[in-house]
């Protein structure tokens, strides 16, 4: 007699790291360049100890750990274990990095520990903000420096906006989102944000808007990302059965941006600096 193997059903997070695996060298081509833009504005320098928040795959920690070498150390964090399994392959033989799988809101950092953080797209879906850049301010030195990128509004990025509206007839009606509320475009407001980080115990805080077209190569690149991630991405990985009913719709819309480089849309990005106050 064949004993029976119950398989464990897969969970919300399950489903999205597997859309994220299935597509993550597609999203870096996308994301690659804004992370770049406020890694620019960290300016890393050799020597220096940094810290990476939601460093997701791992990429992010490699391109720091350049920037810091031959004698500097970067320290990803991230609430996926699944995803810092791709980051540690990645780093494999890098001594210089290392990851931890923690939530950075709580996680008991070593005081005064880095020269600076960084984070790509890692710091909107904090449950309380003020205690999470409050805990980060916490492991840098006096005067130590913060840089990330987050998302401005849906209605300017065309990379999640222009997918969303060429299936939204397809799509059933979502519920009200809190603009304050943990997600991807959470962190939309400049004034919000400013007050966040100064709460938290930041100076010398500056929001600087970059806009730039980017894109995950062909039409068929571009249109597996966003059906399996981004605002859009999320919608079907709920409802799979809309899948068939939507992709056409967004492959025509996405269509009419195609060029010589691939579609491209416009990303609308915050890049936000500051520092550690003194004497706190």
């Amino acid at each position: 007699m064949t004993e029976s193997r119950v398989v464990p059903a897969l969970t919300q997070d399950d489903v999205r790291v597997r859309a994220w695996a299935e597509v993550r060298e597609l999203l870096e081509r996308q994301l690659a360049p804004l992370g770049r833009r406020a890694l620019r504005a960290l300016a890393p320098g050799p020597g220096e100890s940094v810290l990476d928040i939601g460093c997701g795959g791992g990429e992010t920690a490699l391109e720091l750990a350049r920037a810091v070498a031959p004698d500097g150390t970067v320290v990803g964090i991230d609430l996926s274990a699944a995803v810092l399994a791709f980051a540690r392959r990645a780093a494999s033989g890098c001594e210089r990095v290392r990851f931890v799988h923690a939530d950075a809101q709580v996680f008991q950092f070593e005081p005064a520990a880095f020269d600076a953080a960084f984070s790509r797209f890692g710091v909107m879906f904090f449950a309380d903000p003020i205690a999470a850049f409050s805990n980060i301010r916490r492991s840098l030195k006096p005067g130590g420096r913060l840089a990330f990128v987050c998302w401005r509004a849906l209605e300017e990025n065309a990379l999640d906006l222009l997918p969303l509206r060429a299936a939204s007839i397809r799509l059933p009606s979502q519920p009200a989102h809190a603009p304050d509320a943990p997600g991807p475009f959470a962190f939309a407001s400049p004034d919000r944000v400013h007050r966040i980080l100064e709460s938290a115990g930041f100076s010398d805080i500056e929001l600087t808007a970059h806009d730039e077209l980017v894109g995950s190569g062909d039409l068929d690149s571009m249109l597996a990302v966003c059906s399996r991630l981004e605002a859009l991405g999320k919608i079907l990985r709920d409802n799979p059965e809309l899948r068939a009913k939507t992709l056409p719709a967004v492959r025509s819309a996405l269509a009419a941006h195609d060029g010589p480089d691939g579609v491209r849309l416009n990303a609308a990005t915050w890049i936000v600096t500051a520092r550690s106050a003194t004497g706190l």
